[in-house]
């Protein structure tokens, strides 16, 4: 298959990918056909995937507007996917213009459309890293140029940690962001679970763990005990490690089956 010229020439056009069927969901058109296709399925199983979706926004966009009221004005967001409408940098900006936000991705596509989207935003950046890595991250260039470790960061980690699999040692990888993270910074977490799916849709939840399996990031759904314990050490602010839609909604949000919760580093 002949690529176009704004395709990456790492991409693999017959595997799909978790960002870019994100991204599908969200009703972007950074998407492929395999993409499509295994969102379609999944929809077919679970219609209310991109309502979902659009809910995992809604918790971003409350976090960020949370984390400026207290003062933090930097943001280093981890899995940040593809840009759409109502980013980062665009929610912070609009509050705090001297905002800076650093995206981290893994996925060619969604860092070469932000390094687009940010070509005329000295404040912000992106950059291709691996969140399972975090030496590699909060060793880069963009990350130390762009933010201030002698300040609060928010720490974004929204819908990505149920894309690493217990075998890279999510629990270690959580750590060592914390333990990076200056005293008065925040991590917002939203992630996946099993918890509250009734039991006939246990079989639906399996199946659609199947179509992920065929993508380069395979679904791992945790407890909420589990989920908190990325906020070990951390002060977590209320109303704690709850589910989505009980996070400060300021909206009806979708029916998802997902826990979140921010917390503060003392």
């Amino acid at each position: 298959m002949e690529q176009a010229s704004w395709i990456p020439s790492s991409i693999d056009l017959d595997r799909p990918s978790a960002a870019r069927m994100y991204d599908y969901y969200l009703g972007g058109s950074h998407n492929f056909a395999v993409d499509r296709e295994a969102a379609r399925s999944v929809e077919r199983i679970y219609p209310g995937m991109s309502g979902a979706a659009r809910a995992n926004r809604s918790f971003l966009r409350r976090a960020v507007r949370y984390l400026l009221a207290q003062g933090v004005d930097q943001f280093l967001d981890l899995g940040s996917g593809i840009p759409t409408v109502g980013n980062v940098h665009e929610i912070a900006q609009q509050v705090h213009p001297r905002a800076r936000v650093v995206y981290v991705d893994v996925e060619p596509v969604a860092v070469a459309h932000s390094t687009a989207l940010l070509a005329d935003n000295p404040l912000a950046t992106a950059i291709q890293a691996d969140l399972r890595d975090p030496e590699t991250v909060l060793g880069s260039d963009e990350v130390r140029d762009t933010l201030d470790f002698t300040r609060p960061i928010g720490l974004l980690m929204v819908a990505v940690l149920h894309f690493v699999p217990d075998s890279d040692d999510p629990d270690k990888v959580v750590a060592r962001y914390r333990e990076a993270l200056p005293s008065g910074g925040y991590l917002a977490i939203s992630h996946g679970s099993l918890e509250g799916v009734p039991q006939d849709g246990l079989d639906s939840t399996e199946r659609i763990k199947a179509i992920y399996h065929r993508t380069d990031s395979p679904l791992v759904l945790r407890s909420r005990d589990e989920i908190a314990g990325f906020f070990t050490g951390l002060d977590v602010v209320e109303p704690g490690v709850v589910p989505l839609p009980e996070w400060r909604s300021d909206s009806a949000d979708a029916y998802i089956s997902a826990y979140v919760g921010v917390g503060r580093k003392p």
